[in-house]
C-alpha cells in the first residue's frame, strides 16, 4: 500500500469514527494529514459513509489542489496548520457538542484538571471568531497553534494536532472531555479552582513520556 493510500484510509477511518463516537456530526468537521509538500484533506459535503480514497483532495503548500476536486471549505486553517507547526502531521477539526458550547461563550478551557497539559499550555484558547473557510481564520489559527496543540475557534467548535493522526484523534477526545468537565463545573455556580501555572508546567515536562503511544 502506497502512503498516499494508507493516508487517505485512515482519514476516511477517522471521519467515520469521530461521528461514531459523538465528537462531530453530519458532515461537519473535516480531517487533514501532511503529505509530500501538501496535504491531503476531507472532500467537501461528501457524507462520510460514501468516502472513498479517490474522494481525497491533495492541496500544495501553495495552496494549489487537484483540478475536478473540492477540498474542506476549511483547507486553509488545515495547511496554514502545517506551514506554522513543522512537527504537527495531522490535523482533526470537529463541532464536538461540548467545545463548540464553550466557544459560543468564547470561554477558554482553564487548568480545570492536569489533562489540560495534553493541549500543550495550561489552557485551551478560544482564537477570535471569522467567517469559516476565509483567510482570516486560518490567520487566527496560525497565532493560536504556535504554543497550543488544541484550540477552540468562536462560535465553531475545535481544533486538534498531533505529530499522527491517531494522536490528533486521542487530543480530540481528551479536549471535547475537558470541555464536558468545565461545562459541568459552570453549572455548580461555584467558584472553580484551577491547578496553579507551576505545576501546569511539572506536567508538561512529565508528558514528554505520557499519552498515546503508537507502535512503530
Amino acid at each position: 500500500m502506497s502512503l498516499k493510500s494508507e493516508l487517505s484510509a485512515g482519514i476516511i477511518k477517522a471521519c467515520r469514527e469521530m461521528n461514531r463516537l459523538g465528537l462531530n456530526q453530519g458532515t461537519a468537521g473535516n480531517i487533514s494529514c501532511r503529505y509530500e509538500d501538501g496535504m491531503l484533506i476531507s472532500a467537501s459535503g461528501i457524507p462520510y459513509e460514501q468516502l472513498e480514497e479517490s474522494d481525497l483532495v491533495f492541496v500544495s503548500n501553495e495552496g494549489k489542489y487537484e483540478e475536478g476536486k473540492v477540498p474542506s471549505s476549511e483547507w486553509r486553517f488545515h495547511l496554514i496548520s502545517y506551514l506554522t507547526r513543522p512537527d504537527v502531521n495531522a490535523v482533526v477539526h470537529t463541532h464536538a457538542m461540548h467545545s463548540s458550547t464553550l466557544s459560543i461563550l468564547n470561554k477558554k478551557i482553564p487548568a480545570i484538571h492536569y489533562m489540560i497539559a495534553a493541549g500543550g499550555g495550561k489552557d485551551i484558547p478560544c482564537v477570535p471568531y471569522a467567517t469559516y473557510g476565509t483567510p482570516e481564520l486560518s490567520e487566527f489559527v496560525a497565532e493560536g497553534l504556535k504554543d497550543r496543540n488544541a484550540i477552540l475557534l468562536q462560535h465553531h467548535g475545535l481544533i486538534a494536532t498531533g505529530a499522527s493522526l491517531a494522536k490528533a484523534m486521542w487530543l480530540t477526545e481528551e479536549v471535547e472531555t475537558l470541555a464536558k468537565m468545565y461545562m459541568l463545573l459552570l453549572q455548580t455556580g461555584l467558584e472553580i479552582p484551577v491547578l496553579p501555572d507551576e505545576e501546569i508546567e511539572v506536567v508538561l515536562k512529565k508528558f514528554d513520556s505520557y499519552g498515546l503511544r503508537e507502535k512503530s
